[in-house]
Protein backbone atom coordinates (compact mmCIF):
# COMPACT_ATOMS: atom_id res chain seq x y z
CA UNK A 1 0.00 0.00 0.00
CA UNK A 2 1.56 3.21 -1.19
CA UNK A 3 2.08 6.56 1.23
CA UNK A 4 -0.74 7.99 -0.57
CA UNK A 5 -3.55 5.16 0.36
CA UNK A 6 -2.50 5.34 3.89
CA UNK A 7 -3.18 8.93 4.05
CA UNK A 8 -6.49 8.95 2.78
CA UNK A 9 -6.93 5.68 4.78
CA UNK A 10 -6.13 7.97 7.67
CA UNK A 11 -8.23 10.79 6.82
CA UNK A 12 -11.26 8.61 6.09
CA UNK A 13 -11.49 6.88 9.64
CA UNK A 14 -10.48 10.01 11.59
CA UNK A 15 -13.55 11.93 9.62
CA UNK A 16 -15.63 9.29 10.16
CA UNK A 17 -14.80 9.12 13.96
CA UNK A 18 -15.22 13.02 13.50
CA UNK A 19 -18.34 12.16 12.31
CA UNK A 20 -19.63 9.65 14.78
CA UNK A 21 -18.37 12.48 17.52
CA UNK A 22 -20.29 15.16 16.62
CA UNK A 23 -23.65 12.85 15.99
CA UNK A 24 -23.43 11.66 19.42
CA UNK A 25 -22.65 15.02 20.86
CA UNK A 26 -25.57 16.48 18.43
CA UNK A 27 -27.82 13.15 20.25
CA UNK A 28 -26.39 14.45 23.90
CA UNK A 29 -27.65 18.12 22.56
CA UNK A 30 -30.59 17.27 21.68
CA UNK A 31 -31.30 15.17 24.69
CA UNK A 32 -30.62 18.09 26.77
CA UNK A 33 -32.68 20.70 25.51
CA UNK A 34 -36.41 21.05 26.77
CA UNK A 35 -39.23 20.11 24.56
CA UNK A 36 -41.42 22.05 25.46
CA UNK A 37 -41.79 25.36 23.14
CA UNK A 38 -42.35 27.49 26.37
CA UNK A 39 -39.18 26.13 27.83
CA UNK A 40 -37.00 26.86 24.86
CA UNK A 41 -38.45 30.52 24.03
CA UNK A 42 -37.13 31.07 27.16
CA UNK A 43 -33.77 29.50 26.83
CA UNK A 44 -34.27 31.56 23.52
CA UNK A 45 -34.25 35.00 25.80
CA UNK A 46 -32.15 33.83 29.07
CA UNK A 47 -29.11 31.89 27.03
CA UNK A 48 -28.31 35.59 25.00
CA UNK A 49 -28.64 37.72 28.28
CA UNK A 50 -26.18 35.55 29.74
CA UNK A 51 -23.53 35.97 27.70
CA UNK A 52 -24.21 39.42 27.35
CA UNK A 53 -24.06 39.83 30.80
CA UNK A 54 -21.27 37.98 31.59
CA UNK A 55 -19.33 39.79 28.71
CA UNK A 56 -20.39 43.21 30.29
CA UNK A 57 -19.25 41.92 33.94
CA UNK A 58 -16.24 40.46 32.75
CA UNK A 59 -15.38 43.67 30.36
CA UNK A 60 -16.06 46.20 33.32
CA UNK A 61 -14.14 44.02 36.32
CA UNK A 62 -11.18 43.92 33.85
CA UNK A 63 -11.10 46.89 32.09
CA UNK A 64 -12.52 49.31 34.74
CA UNK A 65 -12.65 47.80 38.09
CA UNK A 66 -9.49 46.51 37.93
CA UNK A 67 -7.38 49.35 36.35
CA UNK A 68 -9.49 51.65 39.00
CA UNK A 69 -8.40 49.84 41.74
CA UNK A 70 -5.00 49.76 40.16
CA UNK A 71 -4.84 53.60 40.13
CA UNK A 72 -6.53 54.37 43.62
CA UNK A 73 -3.94 51.72 45.44
CA UNK A 74 -1.13 53.56 43.59
CA UNK A 75 -2.18 56.91 44.49
CA UNK A 76 -2.65 55.84 48.36
CA UNK A 77 0.99 54.55 48.29
CA UNK A 78 2.60 57.51 46.40
CA UNK A 79 0.96 59.78 49.00
CA UNK A 80 2.31 57.40 51.64
CA UNK A 81 5.81 57.31 50.26
CA UNK A 82 5.46 61.23 49.74
CA UNK A 83 4.80 61.06 54.01
CA UNK A 84 7.65 58.63 54.34
CA UNK A 85 10.00 61.56 52.19
CA UNK A 86 8.71 64.25 54.71
CA UNK A 87 9.41 62.47 57.77
CA UNK A 88 12.86 61.31 56.65
CA UNK A 89 13.24 65.31 55.25
CA UNK A 90 12.40 66.76 58.50
CA UNK A 91 14.03 64.93 61.45
CA UNK A 92 13.10 68.37 63.41
CA UNK A 93 10.01 67.55 64.02
CA UNK A 94 10.71 64.95 67.21
CA UNK A 95 6.60 64.83 67.70
CA UNK A 96 5.51 64.30 64.21
CA UNK A 97 2.89 65.90 64.87
CA UNK A 98 2.99 68.56 61.55
CA UNK A 99 3.28 64.92 59.47
CA UNK A 100 0.25 63.62 61.10
CA UNK A 101 -1.62 66.94 60.79
CA UNK A 102 -0.86 67.41 57.38
CA UNK A 103 -1.65 63.58 56.32
CA UNK A 104 -4.69 63.99 57.83
CA UNK A 105 -5.95 67.47 56.61
CA UNK A 106 -4.27 67.21 53.46
CA UNK A 107 -4.38 63.41 52.62
CA UNK A 108 -7.57 62.01 54.43
CA UNK A 109 -4.68 59.52 55.97
CA UNK A 110 -4.04 58.82 60.05
CA UNK A 111 -0.91 58.39 60.51
CA UNK A 112 0.69 56.97 63.64
CA UNK A 113 4.84 56.13 64.47
CA UNK A 114 4.72 52.86 66.33
CA UNK A 115 8.11 50.92 67.97
CA UNK A 116 10.38 50.01 65.29
CA UNK A 117 9.40 45.75 67.03
CA UNK A 118 5.70 46.45 67.16
CA UNK A 119 5.77 44.81 63.23
CA UNK A 120 3.83 41.68 63.00
CA UNK A 121 4.35 38.95 61.40
CA UNK A 122 2.49 38.19 57.42
CA UNK A 123 -0.41 36.58 57.86
CA UNK A 124 -2.02 34.34 55.37
CA UNK A 125 -3.25 36.07 52.33
CA UNK A 126 -6.90 36.31 51.61
CA UNK A 127 -8.59 34.52 48.89
CA UNK A 128 -9.37 36.69 45.85
CA UNK A 129 -8.63 40.42 46.81
CA UNK A 130 -7.89 42.36 44.06
CA UNK A 131 -7.26 45.04 46.82
CA UNK A 132 -4.59 43.25 49.09
CA UNK A 133 -3.13 42.29 45.66
CA UNK A 134 -2.82 45.39 44.35
CA UNK A 135 -1.78 47.44 47.61
CA UNK A 136 1.27 44.58 47.83
CA UNK A 137 2.71 44.82 44.29
CA UNK A 138 2.47 48.56 44.56
CA UNK A 139 3.87 49.07 47.91
CA UNK A 140 6.69 46.74 46.51
CA UNK A 141 7.26 48.52 43.95
CA UNK A 142 7.29 52.16 45.30
CA UNK A 143 8.36 52.37 48.84
CA UNK A 144 10.46 48.60 48.81
CA UNK A 145 10.32 48.42 52.37
CA UNK A 146 9.09 45.22 54.52
CA UNK A 147 5.41 45.95 55.51
CA UNK A 148 2.17 44.65 56.57
CA UNK A 149 -1.21 45.44 55.27
CA UNK A 150 -4.53 44.26 56.96
CA UNK A 151 -7.36 44.61 54.41
CA UNK A 152 -10.14 42.49 56.07
CA UNK A 153 -9.59 43.20 59.82
CA UNK A 154 -11.97 46.87 59.31
CA UNK A 155 -14.61 46.73 56.76
CA UNK A 156 -14.16 50.57 55.69
CA UNK A 157 -10.87 51.21 56.42
CA UNK A 158 -7.17 49.43 55.23
CA UNK A 159 -4.56 49.52 57.87
CA UNK A 160 -0.72 49.79 56.61
CA UNK A 161 2.38 49.52 58.47
CA UNK A 162 5.91 50.28 57.11
CA UNK A 163 8.92 49.00 58.82
CA UNK A 164 11.55 52.19 59.03
CA UNK A 165 15.00 52.70 60.14
CA UNK A 166 14.01 53.24 63.50
CA UNK A 167 10.50 53.26 63.73
CA UNK A 168 7.06 51.30 62.17
CA UNK A 169 4.65 54.14 60.54
CA UNK A 170 1.32 52.66 60.80
CA UNK A 171 -1.22 54.32 58.14
CA UNK A 172 -5.17 53.87 58.34
CA UNK A 173 -6.69 55.31 54.80
CA UNK A 174 -10.05 54.62 53.44
CA UNK A 175 -10.62 51.89 51.92
CA UNK A 176 -13.05 53.48 49.29
CA UNK A 177 -9.60 55.80 48.64
CA UNK A 178 -7.89 52.73 47.38
CA UNK A 179 -10.91 50.50 46.12
CA UNK A 180 -12.86 50.80 43.31
CA UNK A 181 -16.29 50.30 45.87
CA UNK A 182 -18.90 51.28 43.72
CA UNK A 183 -18.62 48.02 41.80
CA UNK A 184 -21.07 45.99 43.78
CA UNK A 185 -23.88 48.63 42.62
CA UNK A 186 -22.89 48.46 38.94
CA UNK A 187 -23.18 44.39 39.47
CA UNK A 188 -26.87 45.04 41.40
CA UNK A 189 -28.07 47.25 39.01
CA UNK A 190 -27.18 44.92 36.31
CA UNK A 191 -28.64 41.71 37.98
CA UNK A 192 -31.86 43.86 39.03
CA UNK A 193 -32.46 45.11 35.47
CA UNK A 194 -31.66 41.58 33.76
CA UNK A 195 -34.65 39.92 36.54
CA UNK A 196 -37.19 42.86 35.60
CA UNK A 197 -36.71 41.97 32.26
CA UNK A 198 -36.84 38.53 32.22
CA UNK A 199 -40.27 38.66 34.31
CA UNK A 200 -41.36 40.71 31.65
CA UNK A 201 -40.31 38.46 29.04
CA UNK A 202 -41.74 35.01 30.93
CA UNK A 203 -45.00 37.11 31.09
CA UNK A 204 -45.23 38.33 27.64
CA UNK A 205 -44.18 34.61 26.40
CA UNK A 206 -46.98 33.10 28.65
CA UNK A 207 -49.81 35.33 27.18
CA UNK A 208 -47.73 34.11 23.55
CA UNK A 209 -47.76 30.73 24.10
CA UNK A 210 -51.30 30.00 25.39
CA UNK A 211 -53.18 30.75 22.03
CA UNK A 212 -50.85 28.00 21.12
CA UNK A 213 -51.92 26.07 23.81
CA UNK A 214 -55.68 26.54 23.34
CA UNK A 215 -55.36 25.17 19.54
CA UNK A 216 -53.55 22.33 20.88
CA UNK A 217 -56.38 21.68 23.51
CA UNK A 218 -59.38 22.11 20.85
CA UNK A 219 -57.45 19.83 18.10
CA UNK A 220 -56.88 16.89 20.67
CA UNK A 221 -60.71 17.53 21.81
CA UNK A 222 -61.68 17.35 18.12
CA UNK A 223 -59.85 14.32 17.65
CA UNK A 224 -61.40 12.87 20.42
CA UNK A 225 -64.81 13.38 19.26
CA UNK A 226 -65.35 15.85 21.80
CA UNK A 227 -67.03 19.19 21.31
CA UNK A 228 -64.67 22.41 21.01
CA UNK A 229 -66.43 25.44 23.09
CA UNK A 230 -65.58 28.80 22.77
CA UNK A 231 -62.57 28.26 20.86
CA UNK A 232 -61.37 31.42 18.88
CA UNK A 233 -58.19 32.49 17.38
CA UNK A 234 -55.81 34.38 19.19
CA UNK A 235 -52.71 35.27 19.72
CA UNK A 236 -49.93 36.43 17.13
CA UNK A 237 -50.80 36.75 13.22
CA UNK A 238 -49.43 33.31 12.57
CA UNK A 239 -51.31 31.73 15.00
CA UNK A 240 -54.61 32.87 14.59
CA UNK A 241 -53.82 31.64 10.92
CA UNK A 242 -53.32 28.06 11.81
CA UNK A 243 -56.24 28.79 14.32
CA UNK A 244 -58.26 29.75 11.33
CA UNK A 245 -56.94 26.55 9.01
CA UNK A 246 -58.07 24.39 12.26
CA UNK A 247 -61.40 26.05 12.37
CA UNK A 248 -62.29 25.86 8.74
CA UNK A 249 -60.91 21.75 8.29
CA UNK A 250 -63.20 21.62 11.44
CA UNK A 251 -66.06 22.70 9.33
CA UNK A 252 -65.17 20.51 6.36
CA UNK A 253 -64.96 17.62 8.17
CA UNK A 254 -68.09 18.12 9.99
CA UNK A 255 -70.06 19.22 6.51
CA UNK A 256 -68.68 16.26 5.08
CA UNK A 257 -70.14 13.96 7.49
CA UNK A 258 -73.44 15.57 7.47
CA UNK A 259 -73.46 14.80 4.14
CA UNK A 260 -72.58 11.20 4.04
CA UNK A 261 -74.98 10.97 6.94
CA UNK A 262 -77.70 12.50 5.11
CA UNK A 263 -77.21 10.00 1.71
CA UNK A 264 -76.61 7.60 4.03
CA UNK A 265 -80.53 8.21 5.36
CA UNK A 266 -81.83 8.85 1.96
CA UNK A 267 -80.30 5.26 0.59
CA UNK A 268 -81.75 3.50 4.07
CA UNK A 269 -85.15 4.74 3.02
CA UNK A 270 -84.79 3.86 -0.20
CA UNK A 271 -83.51 0.32 0.62
CA UNK A 272 -85.82 -0.34 3.26
CA UNK A 273 -88.59 0.51 1.35
CA UNK A 274 -87.65 -2.05 -1.00
CA UNK A 275 -87.13 -4.54 0.75
CA UNK A 276 -90.25 -3.93 2.50
CA UNK A 277 -92.36 -3.99 -1.06
CA UNK A 278 -90.42 -7.46 -1.30
CA UNK A 279 -91.60 -8.81 2.25
CA UNK A 280 -95.20 -7.59 1.00
CA UNK A 281 -95.55 -9.13 -1.52
CA UNK A 282 -93.97 -12.42 -0.44
CA UNK A 283 -96.85 -12.74 2.60
CA UNK A 284 -99.76 -12.16 -0.66
CA UNK A 285 -97.88 -14.97 -2.56
CA UNK A 286 -98.02 -17.28 0.63
CA UNK A 287 -96.37 -20.34 1.79
CA UNK A 288 -94.01 -22.26 0.29
CA UNK A 289 -90.43 -23.61 0.44
CA UNK A 290 -89.44 -21.49 -2.39
CA UNK A 291 -91.17 -18.18 -0.69
CA UNK A 292 -89.48 -19.40 3.31
CA UNK A 293 -85.80 -18.99 1.19
CA UNK A 294 -86.98 -15.95 -0.21
CA UNK A 295 -87.58 -14.37 3.16
CA UNK A 296 -84.63 -16.12 4.64
CA UNK A 297 -82.49 -13.75 2.29
CA UNK A 298 -84.75 -10.54 2.59
CA UNK A 299 -83.75 -11.03 6.17
CA UNK A 300 -80.62 -11.44 5.70
CA UNK A 301 -80.16 -8.40 3.10
CA UNK A 302 -82.04 -6.64 5.71
CA UNK A 303 -79.40 -7.28 8.09
CA UNK A 304 -77.13 -7.15 5.97
CA UNK A 305 -77.84 -3.14 5.24
CA UNK A 306 -78.34 -2.25 8.81
CA UNK A 307 -75.10 -3.51 9.74
CA UNK A 308 -73.55 -1.39 6.61
CA UNK A 309 -75.69 2.15 7.52
CA UNK A 310 -74.02 1.50 11.00
CA UNK A 311 -70.78 0.89 10.14
CA UNK A 312 -70.78 3.84 7.54
CA UNK A 313 -72.63 5.98 9.65
CA UNK A 314 -70.12 6.12 12.55
CA UNK A 315 -71.32 7.84 15.78
CA UNK A 316 -71.58 10.77 14.20
CA UNK A 317 -74.34 13.37 15.91
CA UNK A 318 -73.83 11.87 19.28
CA UNK A 319 -71.60 14.17 21.60
CA UNK A 320 -69.15 13.26 24.23
CA UNK A 321 -70.08 13.24 27.93
CA UNK A 322 -68.98 11.82 31.32
CA UNK A 323 -70.00 8.32 31.62
CA UNK A 324 -69.61 5.54 34.51
CA UNK A 325 -67.62 2.91 32.30
CA UNK A 326 -67.69 0.71 35.74
CA UNK A 327 -71.34 0.52 35.16
CA UNK A 328 -71.31 0.50 31.68
CA UNK A 329 -69.21 -2.79 31.85
CA UNK A 330 -71.51 -4.95 34.34
CA UNK A 331 -74.32 -4.19 31.67
CA UNK A 332 -72.03 -5.92 29.35
CA UNK A 333 -71.00 -8.58 31.90
CA UNK A 334 -74.94 -9.15 32.70
CA UNK A 335 -75.66 -9.25 28.98
CA UNK A 336 -72.89 -12.53 28.36
CA UNK A 337 -74.16 -14.18 31.12
CA UNK A 338 -77.88 -13.72 29.60
CA UNK A 339 -76.36 -15.54 26.45
CA UNK A 340 -75.09 -18.42 29.50
CA UNK A 341 -71.18 -17.38 28.96
CA UNK A 342 -69.68 -17.19 32.63
CA UNK A 343 -67.91 -12.90 32.65
CA UNK A 344 -66.27 -11.34 35.49
CA UNK A 345 -65.49 -7.38 35.41
CA UNK A 346 -62.70 -5.57 37.46
CA UNK A 347 -62.31 -2.16 36.98
CA UNK A 348 -59.35 0.40 38.37
CA UNK A 349 -59.44 3.77 38.92
CA UNK A 350 -61.53 6.48 38.47
CA UNK A 351 -64.68 5.18 36.91
CA UNK A 352 -66.22 8.85 35.25
CA UNK A 353 -64.74 8.55 31.50
CA UNK A 354 -65.77 11.41 29.13
CA UNK A 355 -67.06 9.19 26.18
CA UNK A 356 -70.05 8.87 23.37
CA UNK A 357 -72.05 6.62 26.25
CA UNK A 358 -73.73 4.83 23.08
CA UNK A 359 -70.68 4.58 20.62
CA UNK A 360 -68.47 4.17 22.87
CA UNK A 361 -70.49 1.06 24.66
CA UNK A 362 -71.66 -0.47 21.16
CA UNK A 363 -67.70 -0.81 20.94
CA UNK A 364 -67.25 -2.96 23.48
CA UNK A 365 -70.33 -4.98 23.30
CA UNK A 366 -68.90 -6.36 19.48
CA UNK A 367 -65.54 -6.72 21.49
CA UNK A 368 -67.53 -8.83 23.85
CA UNK A 369 -70.17 -11.01 21.67
CA UNK A 370 -67.19 -11.34 19.18
CA UNK A 371 -65.40 -13.17 22.62
CA UNK A 372 -68.99 -14.67 23.58
CA UNK A 373 -69.22 -16.16 20.01
CA UNK A 374 -66.27 -18.70 20.11
CA UNK A 375 -65.72 -18.80 24.24
CA UNK A 376 -67.05 -19.90 27.37
CA UNK A 377 -65.42 -17.74 29.48
CA UNK A 378 -65.75 -13.81 29.45
CA UNK A 379 -62.58 -11.35 31.79
CA UNK A 380 -63.25 -7.83 31.23
CA UNK A 381 -60.60 -5.14 33.10
CA UNK A 382 -60.93 -1.50 32.94
CA UNK A 383 -58.29 1.27 34.01
CA UNK A 384 -58.34 4.58 34.01
CA UNK A 385 -55.60 6.60 35.16
CA UNK A 386 -54.79 10.60 34.32
CA UNK A 387 -53.63 9.74 30.43
CA UNK A 388 -56.00 6.57 29.06
CA UNK A 389 -58.60 4.48 29.51
CA UNK A 390 -57.95 1.15 29.06
CA UNK A 391 -60.17 -1.78 28.59
CA UNK A 392 -59.00 -5.34 28.21
CA UNK A 393 -61.38 -8.50 27.19
CA UNK A 394 -59.95 -12.30 27.79
CA UNK A 395 -61.51 -15.06 26.49
CA UNK A 396 -60.53 -18.88 26.25
CA UNK A 397 -61.56 -19.42 22.57
CA UNK A 398 -59.28 -20.55 19.40
CA UNK A 399 -57.88 -17.44 19.29
CA UNK A 400 -56.78 -15.56 15.64
CA UNK A 401 -53.38 -16.24 14.15
CA UNK A 402 -50.85 -13.36 14.96
CA UNK A 403 -50.62 -12.80 10.81
CA UNK A 404 -54.32 -12.38 10.83
CA UNK A 405 -54.96 -9.86 13.67
CA UNK A 406 -54.82 -6.72 11.40
CA UNK A 407 -56.70 -8.34 8.62
CA UNK A 408 -59.71 -8.72 10.78
CA UNK A 409 -60.30 -5.27 11.28
CA UNK A 410 -60.83 -4.86 7.55
CA UNK A 411 -64.84 -4.48 6.74
CA UNK A 412 -66.83 -7.19 5.37
CA UNK A 413 -63.71 -9.69 6.04
CA UNK A 414 -64.93 -12.76 6.76
CA UNK A 415 -62.42 -16.21 7.36
CA UNK A 416 -63.18 -19.62 7.58
CA UNK A 417 -61.85 -20.39 10.77
CA UNK A 418 -61.70 -16.54 12.38
CA UNK A 419 -63.47 -15.02 15.44
CA UNK A 420 -65.27 -12.91 13.78
CA UNK A 421 -66.90 -15.04 11.32
CA UNK A 422 -70.36 -14.09 12.43
CA UNK A 423 -73.38 -16.60 11.39
CA UNK A 424 -75.56 -14.65 9.44
CA UNK A 425 -73.46 -11.64 10.36
CA UNK A 426 -71.52 -9.54 7.97
CA UNK A 427 -67.98 -9.12 9.37
CA UNK A 428 -68.34 -5.58 10.18
CA UNK A 429 -68.00 -5.85 14.04
CA UNK A 430 -64.28 -5.59 14.68
CA UNK A 431 -64.61 -2.39 11.69
CA UNK A 432 -67.11 -0.77 13.74
CA UNK A 433 -65.87 -1.22 16.95
CA UNK A 434 -62.05 0.24 16.34
CA UNK A 435 -64.01 3.10 13.87
CA UNK A 436 -65.32 4.06 17.12
CA UNK A 437 -62.02 3.73 18.99
CA UNK A 438 -60.60 6.11 16.72
CA UNK A 439 -62.88 8.72 16.39
CA UNK A 440 -62.59 9.18 20.48
CA UNK A 441 -58.67 9.19 19.53
CA UNK A 442 -57.81 6.12 20.65
CA UNK A 443 -57.10 2.25 19.16
CA UNK A 444 -58.00 -1.33 19.09
CA UNK A 445 -55.01 -4.11 19.54
CA UNK A 446 -55.38 -7.89 19.43
CA UNK A 447 -53.01 -10.09 21.63
CA UNK A 448 -52.82 -13.19 23.42
CA UNK A 449 -54.91 -13.98 26.52
CA UNK A 450 -53.90 -15.22 29.95
CA UNK A 451 -57.08 -17.29 29.29
CA UNK A 452 -55.69 -19.04 26.22
CA UNK A 453 -57.31 -17.39 23.71
CA UNK A 454 -57.60 -13.92 22.46
CA UNK A 455 -57.05 -10.75 24.46
CA UNK A 456 -58.77 -7.46 22.49
CA UNK A 457 -57.36 -3.77 24.09
CA UNK A 458 -59.36 -1.14 23.83
CA UNK A 459 -56.92 2.29 24.87
CA UNK A 460 -59.38 5.97 24.42
CA UNK A 461 -57.60 9.45 25.82
CA UNK A 462 -59.63 10.44 28.73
Amino acid sequence: MSTLDTGLTFIRTASRRVSDASGWLGRWFKELMPKGLYARALLIIIVPMVILQSVVAFVFMERHWNTVTRRLSAAVVQDISALIDVYRSFPQDKDRTQIKRIAQQRLGLVVDFLPVNDMPAPGPKPFFSLLDQTLSVQLSRQIARPFWIDTVGRSSLVEIRIKLDDTVMRVFAQRSAAYASNSEIFIFWMLGTSSILLIVAVLFLRNQIKPILRLADAAESFGKGREVPDFRPRGAREVRRAALAFMEMKSRVERSIEQRTAMLAGVSHDLRTILTRFKLEMALIGDSPEVEGMRKDVDEMSGMLEAYLSFARGDSGEHAQPTDMERALEELRSDAERHGHAATVVFHGLPVVIVKPAAFKRCLANLVSNAARHADAIAITGHRDHRYLTVTIDDDGPGIPLDMREEVFKPFLRLDDARNQDEGGTGLGLAIARDIARSHGGDITLGDSPLGGLRATVRVPV
